[in-house]
């Protein structure tokens, strides 16, 4: 019997050998997945898309280009995958997703595209994830930061620009703002992003901060004071020029907010517009956080966040309500996924960011960071950085943070 059974073997083993090809185990199950592009209303193709599928459960990617009319055919195994769209012309970025895509028979789905333009000012790393506390035990998150570059030509000013993360804070919770149409599996959005904690703006009266091009901002979110002289694998955030988070009224949390180092002017503080929810410290999600920086327009932030239409609960929450931010303030957005999870789910729109980039996980001292486009920086004489308003494509994990020394 034996001796059958590896004769039987053997023969399986002389067939595949034969054809010079592996076998493949999904091959009754394949399914065809055609992805068509659909333009905004006034705009016809704009040529070639990059399209990407990633199987939301096992993390494989299947990269194409369409074809000139917006089209391309995948060829994918049974399983949930996120879409992504990527295009531009001379004038707009073009950008779709949808997410959560269960493929179980061939499908034919038209992607909704949302066109946007670059920002002057972008963001150009998130360190959020913290790192080990090494020589000593356990893990460390304190020392938080985000950093802007300024991607134009021109001088850009800081004053008055905003920052703050979106609801919900982890993009694995439960998110109460967002619904999928049964039919297309496309998320249905609200009409405002729903800014969580506090709005922090710059100070400043218009042109009290400029950011020459190519120039980076550091924002210490949590502790403006040097981790690394504690904490080799951390950073030090009390460097001159650097703004802080700070505000000793509302967030009171000394851990998260110790007084800012003697390196930090007065002036580099920046201000809480409004605080919402009742936490004692400000933070960014370690593994997840959606960051996005902003100016109002048409009215003061100040003034807009006093009024009736600027605060909105939080569904089935009554002690986190959010300030509702309007599409068209948004500067730049950054969606983060985190890595330990396949259940996270899209919180910004596809105009504002239509991708996202993954923490592998927390507690590693690694950074998320944007790519530099080399031939456009070698090309203007200053570093420009990678912005098609889709984080997939834009930026990625590094192996330590880019402030480390």
């Amino acid at each position: 019997m034996i001796r059958n059974i590896y004769t039987l073997f053997t023969v399986l083993v002389l067939l595949v050998s034969c054809t010079g090809q592996e076998p493949d185990f999904y091959e009754n199950s394949k399914f065809e997945l055609t992805v068509v592009a659909q333009y905004p209303q006034g705009f016809e193709s704009q040529g070639i898309l990059a399209v990407k599928v990633e199987d939301v459960n096992l993390g494989y990617t299947y990269q194409k280009e369409s074809d000139a009319s917006g089209i391309v055919v995948f060829t994918l195994p049974t399983g949930m995958y996120r879409i992504s769209i990527s295009g531009k012309n001379d004038s707009y970025i073009f950008n779709g997703t949808l997410d959560k895509v269960e493929l179980t028979s061939s499908k034919n789905l038209s992607v909704p595209l949302k066109k946007s333009k670059a920002g002057s000012i972008v963001i150009k790393e998130i360190y959020c994830g913290g790192c080990k506390k090494t020589p000593a035990e356990g893990t460390y998150q304190a020392d938080q930061y985000v950093i802007l570059h300024n991607n134009d030509s021109k001088v850009q000013y800081l004053d008055s620009l905003c920052f703050g993360v979106i609801s919900p804070a982890n993009a694995i919770a439960n998110n109460p703002w967002i619904e999928k149409d049964p039919v297309t599996g496309e998320i249905i959005y609200r009409d405002f992003i729903p800014v969580l904690q506090a709005v922090w703006k710059f100070p400043g009266s218009g042109t009290d901060y400029p950011l020459q091009p190519g120039e980076d901002a550091v924002i210490s979110v949590t502790g403006a004071i040097d981790h690394s002289a504690q904490y080799p694998q951390s950073v030090n955030l009390n460097k001159a020029g650097y703004f802080v988070c700070y505000n000793t009224t509302y967030f009171t949390n000394t851990t998260y907010h110790p007084a800012p180092g003697n390196l930090i002017r007065n002036d580099h503080i920046l201000e809480v517009v409004i605080k919402t929810g009742q936490a004692n410290a400000y933070t960014m999600s370690v593994n997840s956080p959606g960051v996005v920086i902003f100016k109002s327009r048409g009215v003061a932030i100040d003034d807009y966040v006093r009024t009736a239409d600027a605060i909105k609960q939080t569904p089935g929450d009554t002690h986190n309500p959010v300030v509702a931010l309007p599409f068209d303030w948004v500067i730049d957005a950054v969606e983060v996924f985190s890595g330990t999870s396949t259940n996270n789910t899209k919180r910004f729109t596809s105009e504002i960011d239509a991708g996202s980039v993954t923490l592998s996980q927390p507690h590693l001292a690694h950074s998320l960071m944007r790519y530099v486009d080399a031939e456009a920086s070698a090309s203007e004489g200053y570093e420009i950085l990678v912005d098609t308003n889709n984080s997939s494509s834009d930026l990625y994990e590094t192996s330590i943070q880019s402030l480390h020394e």
